[in-house]
């Protein structure tokens, strides 16, 4: 028998009679139960087809026609069980075969589903198990040592540390023991002597728990306590508690883990001390009671030797539930939890103290609130590490890194359009900007449709389709394309550009520029600031290092002066635009609000020690996870709209709206992309424009990301007419522009749709 979850929003397993065998596969693909049940039009219950149902269908069919109703396939005979049926009796029926069981009406029709072998349940409103982050348990227990006020004090240090629960433990001493909890009595043996000192000196009242169970609350955690007999379960459940642990002393209690269920709330019970066959007998127990629970894997000696934890039996422990388990820790230190987490644990319960040198036995296997907070901290770095079983694709900081380190396949020659490739005319070398050298065979024998020089890169349009080409583009703002010196004026006649953002390297600082550009060029100009300096100094005017910030400062006087000397050969009646990442980035963690005030303030002080003369300063609006040369960092500043727009108001500055970067941030601090594109706009001199995903999958082709282009377009016409934009597709320069062309042909649909037809704000 098995704990069962009842779902009454039952869509993603019906289908109905009509429908195709293919529209039956796909949910039962959505769904990932393997089945799906079919109903009538008026929802009742047809039959169910199954994985196996479709192989069987297959097997004993001539033509195989996915279009055929799924009638044809599935199976008639479904087991079911009527609405309201008891919860033992469901669980009853559940097998490891039997997962999903439809429940119906009086009339047959489907009207919820069981689902058996659940892996998640919820607790107060917080989902544990399978899919949810673990959920870390504070177990103060007695470590408050009788003291009311300590016990505020560590749950205030439970929340601070990252906690999710503030777990205590209550015991009525007079049921509890055969002695009534009398420490004097000679006849007790020692270990027990001791325990009963300790309880009798550090207990707290029923009343000093209920108000650590409220301060728990008000701090934002959820109050847990272990009830150690009926009677103080009793009188938690008068409290309204959310749900109960149950100690590794009581997992053999079979009548207090029926009272627990018997309140039809949650239940998570450590397992130390347990044999494997009354761990079994528990879960059996537990099972016919219809409980939600959770089993904690756990030794129960303080402290745990390391070669006592065995976690490797996790996943044993976990099969035998055939539900979501986690870890109670009594042994040194943090690695062991955090090891659980990655071996399934979706529970984790550590002590914690505040002195570990007090007294008491619990204290000197607790966790101090630092070291609290490094578990929490790493348990959530194994989270995210975790990823999924999906085929590995690459990060953008492996894309970064393969295009430099990597090796393409280059032209070993001169090859004119119309030449059929051989393997003379190929050669493999650094970077890796080309076609990988893996598809060497893919490439001979083909017929090249452009020509390629001597170590010019192969491209996938060299294998398939052209290359996006080049065209007039119409838009109502200023337009145009990101370039470096050496392909400014390949690209400035390609199209009807009205400006070029030149992208600088410090290398280009050194350049001789009357060798690069003509002496007057009729076209605008944005100016890129490099990010990295001579010496891998990365800029930052933020730095709290005044060395640094000074260097940073000075580096980019450097390019502004630069910069005014680049307009005078362009049409630029205005400054120019300099887009600049003002830097306050940080290598571990993002820093609160607190901490990026000091930050702002030496920004402002670098910006007052520059000489901006024909020169306007756009600071770039920053992702949350910015990608330095291939390594992952943490922005703090020009991240949120509320922080920008502060900015930009106090200081009468603009800035450069890089629209993939707020995107990643909007998704980030879960906000609508859409408040911040209105409240931005309005201080926007120039946009670069390109697609995101995700968290930090930025410079993304227009369309293959969660961009709502023609929402982008409706507010940049009512609130930045007059600013510019280019698409800032990474490495959208290769291949003669490749990328850039094709993101102006994507953003052009979008702007003409959108005046067509307006997007309302």
């Amino acid at each position: 028998m098995q704990a069962v979850q009842i779902e009454r929003n039952f869509t993603q397993f019906v289908v109905f009679a009509e429908d195709s065998i293919l529209t039956a596969l796909n949910k039962i693909t959505a769904n990932k139960c393997r089945l799906i049940f079919v109903v009538s039009e008026g929802g009742i219950l047809q039959g169910v087809l199954s994985d196996g149902d479709f192989r069987r269908w297959i097997g004993s069919s001539d033509v195989i026609d996915l279009g055929r109703p799924v009638t044809a396939a599935m199976n008639p005979s479904c087991v079911s069980a009527p609405e309201g049926i008891p919860a033992a009796e469901l669980a009853e029926l559940c097998s490891h075969k039997i997962q999903v069981i439809p429940l119906l009406d009086d009339h047959g029709r489907v009207v919820g589903v069981a689902r058996g072998g659940q892996r998640q349940l919820q607790l107060a409103g917080r989902a544990i198990g399978e899919g949810a982050p673990a959920f870390v348990i504070a177990e103060i227990g007695n470590n408050h040592n009788g003291s009311l006020d300590l016990a505020l004090r560590l749950i205030d240090a439970a929340a601070e540390a990252g906690a999710d629960c503030a777990k205590f433990q209550m015991r009525d001493m007079g049921r509890l023991y055969v002695n009534a909890g009398d420490s004097n009595d000679m006849a007790s043996d020692l270990g027990t002597q001791y325990t009963l000192d300790l309880l009798e000196r550090f207990q707290l009242s029923d009343e000093e728990l209920y108000r650590c169970f409220d301060h728990t609350l008000e701090r934002g955690l959820i109050p847990l306590c272990t009830p150690w007999d009926e009677a103080s379960l009793e009188k938690l459940e008068r409290w309204g508690m959310a749900g109960f642990k149950v100690a590794s002393a009581d997992f053999t209690n079979h009548d207090l883990l029926a009272a627990i269920a018997a309140t039809g709330k949650p239940l998570i019970a450590s397992t130390g001390m347990a044999s494997e066959q009354e761990i079994v007998a528990g879960i059996r127990h537990l099972r016919q009671l219809g409980a939600a629970f959770v089993l904690l894997h756990c030794n129960s000696t303080y402290p745990t030797p390391f070669k006592d934890v065995n976690l490797r039996y996790l996943p044993r422990l976990a099969e035998l539930a055939a539900g979501p388990v986690g870890y109670s820790g009594h042994e040194r230190g943090t690695a062991v939890p955090i090891a659980a987490v990655a071996l399934g644990a979706t529970v984790v319960e550590k002590h914690i103290t505040l002195d570990r040198a007090m007294e008491g036995n619990d204290h000197k296997v607790s966790l101090l609130p630092d070291e609290f907070a490094a578990m929490v901290a790493g348990i959530r770095a194994v989270e995210e590490s975790m990823g999924s079983e999906a085929a590995r694709s690459l990060s953008q900081g492996e894309l970064m890194n393969r295009e430099v380190l990597a090796k393409s396949l280059v032209a070993a020659c001169p090859i004119p359009a119309g030449t059929v490739v051989t393997r003379e005319m190929v050669r493999i070398q650094s970077p890796g900007q080309g076609l990988q050298p893996y598809r060497l065979n893919d490439l001979l024998g083909r017929t090249l449709a452009t020509a390629k020089a001597t170590g010019e890169f192969f491209f996938e349009s060299d294998l398939h389709q052209p290359a996006a080409q080049p065209r007039p583009y119409r838009f109502a703002n200023s337009f145009g394309v990101p370039v470096r010196y050496h392909d400014f004026e390949a690209f400035r006649t390609a199209s009807n550009l009205d400006l070029v953002e030149i992208h600088l390297s410090y290398k280009d600082l050194e350049v001789d520029i009357d060798t690069v550009l003509p002496p007057r060029v009729p076209i605008g100009l944005v100016v890129h600031a490099p990010e990295l300096f001579a010496g891998d100094h990365t800029l930052d005017l933020c730095s709290l290092d005044e060395d640094y910030r000074r260097h940073s400062v000075v580096e980019l006087q450097r390019v502004i002066n630069l910069s005014a000397r680049l307009r005078k050969r362009f049409d630029c009646p205005a400054p120019v635009l300099l887009v600049t990442n003002v830097g306050g980035f940080s290598a571990q963690r993002h820093l609160a609000a607190g901490e990026r005030e000091p930050l702002l303030g030496r920004l402002l002080r670098s910006l007052d020690e520059l000489d901006t003369v024909d020169v306007e300063v756009i600071p770039q609006t920053m992702p949350p996870f910015p990608w330095h040369f291939g390594g992952q960092r943490f922005h703090n500043l020009f991240v949120d709209a509320e922080s920008i727009e502060s900015f930009c108001r106090s200081q009468g500055m603009r800035v450069c709206l890089d629209v993939s970067h707020s995107k990643l941030a909007c998704n980030h601090l879960r906000q609508p992309f859409s408040v911040f594109l209105e409240r931005i706009l309005p201080f926007t001199a120039h946009l670069q424009l390109a697609d995101a995903a995700g968290v930090d999958g930025e410079g993304l082709q227009i369309d293959e990301g969660e961009v709502d282009w023609a929402s982008v377009f409706n507010l940049l016409d009512r609130l930045a007419p007059d600013a510019s934009f280019i698409p800032e597709i990474w490495q959208g320069h290769k291949n003669n522009g490749e990328g850039a062309w094709l993101a102006l042909e994507r953003l052009e649909h979008h702007h003409l749709a959108q005046r067509r037809t307006p997007v309302a704000a």
